[in-house]
C-alpha cells in the first residue's frame, strides 16, 4: 500500500480535505483535486489547461476587479516566494463566493522554477462564527455601556433632593390642567410646561410620562441651567473619547439615553443660542452627532420642556430662537400658582404631611383649622415648594400630632416678631426652634449652644429656667 502511494502521489493529494491547484508558469491549471471541485463547483475538466484566476479569483469580495498581476498565486510563479494569504474570496461556478485562506508555494525541478501549488480551504463557517462572536461582544459592550450610563444617571436622579408633592387638588383651574395632561399624554406631541417656580412643573412632566405609551421606556431629565454652555452640549449629545480635555472615554448624552422614551428639558429658557440650534435639529430630524464625533445617531424621543420665563418676550429680545419657540410650543400647559388655587391647600397639606411622616419618622395627623386658615390667607410667592418648607419646619418643631403654625408667615421666610410675647416667651420660642433644628444636640460644633453663641452651661441654665425640654 505504501509503495502504491509512493508510485502515485496523486492518491494522497486527492484524499486531502483542502483544495489543491497546480499551475504551470503560464498560470494554467495542471492539477485540480476533488476537494477543490466540491468547494468551487468547477470540474477539473473545465479548468485544466486554463487560467483559473479568470474563473473564480477575478474580483475581490466587494466586487471590485482583482487584476491577475496582483494575484499572490501568480506572484509566486514569477518570484518563487511562498505566500500565505487570508481574507480573500473565491467565486463558485454558480456566481456565489466563499471566504478562503490559502498558501501559494513554488515548485522547482532541477533548481528550475516550473510552477506553483495553491492549497486553500473554505473558512466561511469560521468567519461567520467569528463575526457572530464579534457582534455578540459588541452587543455586550453596548449594553454594558448603556447600563453604566443609565446607572450613573439614575444614581444622580436618586441623589437629587426632589420631593414629590403629588398632583392633588379640586379647584377648577387645577382640574382643567389635569384634563389637558390626560389629553396630550395619549400623543407624542411636544409639550411646553409654563409656571412660576415651585408650582410643580416637573411633577406635571413626570405624570405626562407616566400616562403616555412611552411609560415603559426611560424618563431622562436635563436641567438646562445646571451646566455651563461648554458642558451642556456634551451633556445633551454626549462626546467621543478625546473630544476635549478630560474626555477620557466615550460618553452617551441625555438624548441617546432617552431614545424611545421621554426627555424632560427643565428651565429650557436657559439654553444658549448655539445649543438651541442643535436642539431644533434634533426635534425636526430626530438625529444628532456626539461632540467630537462624525457618526449621525438617530433617536425617537418625546420632548417635554418647562420654564418659568416668558419665552415670547425672549424671542422678541433675540435671546430665544423663534423657530424653536414654535417647535416647543405645540401644546402649552400652564401650571397655576398656589395663590390661584388656595382651596387646594388642605389637599396639598395632607399629601405633604404623609410624605413628611415617612421621611422624618413622625406620626402627624394633619393641621388645625386655624393653621389651614392661616395658610390660605397667605399668597405663597414660593408656591408649593414654600408650603413644603413651612410644613417641614413645623413638623420638626412640633411635639403634637396636629400641627399649629409657630410663626407668622412672611415672604422670604423671615421671622416676624410677635409683640404680644413676653421676653421670656420670645426667648423660649427662639431657643426651642434652634434646639429642634440642631436635633436637640446642645454641645459640639453642630450643637445649639454654638448656634446661639452661648456657653453650654448658660444654655442649660436658661432651658431649666424657661422650662424647655425635648417633650415640652
Amino acid at each position: 500500500m505504501i509503495k502504491q502511494f509512493l508510485n502515485d502521489p496523486k492518491l494522497l493529494l486527492n484524499a486531502v480535505g483542502e483544495g489543491i491547484y497546480g499551475f504551470d508558469l503560464s498560470g494554467n491549471a495542471v492539477f485540480v483535486n476533488p476537494a477543490a471541485e466540491r468547494m468551487t463547483g468547477w470540474c477539473a475538466d473545465e479548468l485544466l489547461g486554463k487560467k483559473i484566476h479568470q474563473y473564480h479569483h477575478h474580483t475581490h469580495a466587494d466586487g471590485t476587479p482583482y487584476p491577475a498581476d496582483e494575484c499572490q498565486i501568480y506572484c509566486t510563479m514569477f518570484d518563487g516566494k511562498r505566500r500565505e494569504v487570508k481574507n480573500e474570496v473565491f467565486w463558485r461556478k454558480d456566481g456565489s463566493s466563499f471566504a478562503v485562506e490559502y498558501t501559494s508555494t513554488p515548485v522547482y525541478q532541477n533548481n528550475q522554477l516550473i510552477g506553483a501549488v495553491a492549497v486553500f480551504r473554505d473558512i466561511s463557517q469560521q468567519q461567520r462564527t467569528q463575526n457572530a462572536l464579534q457582534e455578540a461582544l459588541e452587543k455586550v459592550k453596548h449594553l454594558s455601556e448603556q447600563l453604566k450610563d443609565e446607572n450613573n444617571y439614575l444614581i444622580a436622579e436618586l441623589n437629587e433632593d426632589w420631593q414629590d408633592s403629588g398632583l392633588v387638588g379640586q379647584s377648577h383651574i387645577f382640574q382643567t390642567m389635569l384634563d389637558q395632561i390626560k389629553l396630550v399624554s395619549e400623543t407624542d406631541s411636544t409639550v411646553l410646561i409654563l409656571g412660576e417656580n415651585g408650582t410643580g412643573k416637573e411633577l406635571v412632566a413626570r405624570n405626562l410620562y407616566r400616562l403616555s405609551k412611552r411609560s415603559n421606556q426611560a424618563f431622562i431629565k436635563v436641567n438646562c441651567a445646571a451646566f455651563t454652555p461648554s458642558l451642556l452640549e456634551s451633556e445633551l449629545f454626549g462626546h467621543e473619547k478625546g473630544a476635549f480635555t478630560g474626555a477620557n472615554e466615550r460618553r452617551k448624552g441625555r438624548f441617546e439615553l432617552a431614545d424611545k422614551g421621554t426627555l424632560f428639558l427643565d428651565e429650557i429658557a436657559e439654553l444658549p443660542l448655539e445649543a438651541q440650534s442643535k436642539l431644533l435639529r434634533v426635534l425636526q430630524e430626530q438625529e444628532f452627532e456626539r461632540v467630537g464625533g462624525s457618526n449621525t445617531l438617530k433617536v425617537s424621543i418625546r420632548v417635554i420642556a418647562a420654564t418659568n420665563r416668558n419665552l415670547w418676550e425672549m424671542v422678541q429680545k433675540g435671546t430665544f430662537r423663534i423657530d424653536l419657540y414654535y417647535r416647543l410650543n405645540v401644546f402649552p400647559i400652564k401650571v397655576p400658582s398656589l395663590k390661584d388655587r388656595k382651596e387646594d391647600i388642605p389637599y396639598l397639606c395632607a399629601n405633604l404631611i404623609a410624605q413628611l411622616n415617612k421621611r422624618l419618622g413622625k406620626h402627624l395627623k394633619g393641621l388645625s383649622k386655624k393653621a389651614i386658615m392661616q395658610l390660605q390667607a397667605y399668597d405663597w410667592p414660593g408656591n408649593i415648594r414654600e408650603l413644603q418648607n413651612v410644613l417641614e419646619r413645623e413638623a420638626i418643631l412640633s411635639n403634637q400630632a396636629v400641627l399649629q403654625l409657630s410663626q407668622p408667615l412672611q415672604a422670604g421666610g423671615e421671622v416676624v416678631i410677635n409683640p404680644l410675647l413676653t421676653l421670656d416667651e420670645a426667648q423660649k420660642q427662639h431657643i426651642t426652634t434652634v434646639l429642634a433644628l440642631s436635633h436637640w444636640q446642645i454641645s459640639g460644633d453642630k450643637g445649639a449652644s454654638v448656634k446661639l453663641g452661648l456657653p453650654e452651661s448658660t444654655l442649660r441654665s436658661k432651658m431649666r429656667k424657661l422650662g424647655i425640654t425635648k417633650y415640652s
